[in-house]
């Protein structure tokens, strides 16, 4: 199933200019850094987790404990390049207050609000090594062309007046990034960000997060991530590790773990997630010539050389408002006089190649996924009833061997008693002997 999509992208990539969307969910979870790539449009992807931190109370004032529900939603409908966003996160914190004596209580509510849109303002072209058939080493060599990366830009507001105390940073306050991703390989790439965060603010920050995803195939990957924030009185750092499980085509589970370093204090992040998207992407096709060439289509120019400038202007002006009537013909009466009645039947475009193919992938999928299902339940049946069987075969066989190990017991218990008896009646007898050698020699001495 993913080296059909995969082709059918190949195959999409070719037909449709300046496409970002991608057969299978791209997220940017579990890791806190963002691609420059689009969703690419008619697609709505959620991206959501739940997520628990954990440090040591530092003196006077923190939040040493969060759990909490982080959303991030992109799509895009104006431009393949363009993606619009919105990111929260709802979060009970632990608030602490530490001096002579500690204290704490819990509040709930939002930690984080933001709007924010990006765009992939380049994308390098890299050489297709596989063409290369003069040379074994020019085709496994490195293209060194693929250290330019992908660059694009964000932007967004964040709206604090929706967020709790602690949490809140000023009204409305703006946010930049530049965001880069550099694919070293078709397993490895490494993706980096930089940030200015809550610009006109006593809190404002910056940032860089530096991420490295591997993939170890068409359904696992795993990633490691170091992100540093520098703020006016604080530095904070965090390094964390995860994966990623490629469930559908539209649906991914991912999993991380890091270690937040804060005011020399160590602490602990985790998090699990799912992402999943509604994919209602439709790809445009272009017509080429056996060139490569865009074929466009010309329209026909009317034009009256005997009105002037300002007549032919206020013509086209005056045909724009003008209501064109609907072609009727009745064909099955003559008396209509020449009268337009039955509509003219409109020309209907055929379903495009690319529709029958998804179509028929996607019911191939559903049949296959039915056959593995039934296959598993058998598997299953077959492994319990092997299982039992196996289970009462070794009950058997100790019970066995149970049995076995008593009588053994038995007859060894049986044989030491005869020989305690054989060994007792021995001793009587010897006993006996000796009492008569007394008798003998007893009267011997008599006489």
């Amino acid at each position: 199933m993913i080296k059909k999509l995969l082709i059918l992208f190949v195959f999409c990539s070719i037909l449709t200019a300046n496409a970002q969307y991608t057969p299978v969910i791209n997220s940017n979870k579990p890791g806190f850094s963002e691609s420059p790539y689009s969703v690419g449009s008619g697609v709505y992807q959620f991206e959501t987790s739940v997520f628990y931190r954990k440090m040591n109370a530092t003196p006077t004032f923190s939040n040493p404990e969060a759990l909490g529900l982080n959303l991030f939603f992109r799509t895009s409908f104006f431009s393949e390049k363009l993606e619009f966003n919105f990111n929260t996160s709802l979060q009970r914190d632990k608030i602490a207050f530490k001096n002579i004596f500690e204290s704490s209580y819990n509040k709930t509510g939002l930690s984080q609000f933001s709007l924010g849109a990006k765009y992939m303002i380049y994308a390098p072209k890299y050489d297709d090594k596989s063409k290369e058939i003069r040379s074994w080493k020019k085709r496994h060599s490195f293209d060194w062309k693929r250290w330019i990366p992908h660059i694009g830009v964000s932007a967004g507001i964040n709206i604090g007046s929706f967020l709790t105390d602690y949490h809140e940073r000023g009204g409305f306050s703006p946010k930049v990034g530049i965001l880069l991703q550099n694919e070293f390989s078709d397993k490895l790439n490494v993706i980096t960000n930089l940030h200015y965060d809550y610009i006109g603010t006593d809190f404002s920050q910056f940032s860089y997060i530096v991420t490295g995803t591997y993939n170890f195939n068409d359904y696992w990957s795993g990633f490691a991530e170091i992100q540093g924030i520098f703020e006016e009185y604080e530095k904070k750092t965090n390094i964390g590790a995860g994966a990623a499980y490629l469930f559908s085509e539209n649906l991914q589970f991912n999993a991380s773990l890091r270690a937040n370093l804060q005011q020399d204090e160590i602490g602990v992040y985790s998090s699990l997630g799912v992402s999943y998207r509604l994919n209602r992407h439709k790809d445009e096709f272009v017509e080429i010539d056996e060139f490569g060439n865009k074929i466009e289509k010309e329209k026909p120019v009317k034009y009256d050389e005997n009105r002037n400038f300002f007549g032919r202007m206020f013509s086209k002006v005056g045909k724009l408002f003008s209501k064109k009537e609907k072609r009727k013909v009745d064909l099955d009466n003559d008396s209509s006089n020449g009268e337009l009645l039955n509509e003219k039947p409109k020309r209907e475009r055929q379903e495009s190649l690319v529709d029958l193919i998804v179509k028929e992938d996607k019911k191939q999928k559903k049949k296959t996924a039915k056959e593995e299902r039934k296959a598993a339940k058998k598997a299953k049946k077959k492994a319990e009833k092997e299982a039992k069987r196996k289970e009462k075969e070794r009950l058997k066989l100790e019970k066995k061997i149970k049995e076995e190990e008593e009588k053994e017991a038995k007859r060894k218990e049986k044989e030491r008693l005869k020989l305690e008896k054989e060994i007792k009646k021995l001793e009587e007898e010897i006993k006996k002997e000796e009492q008569e050698e007394k008798e003998k020699e007893k009267e011997k001495e008599d006489n």
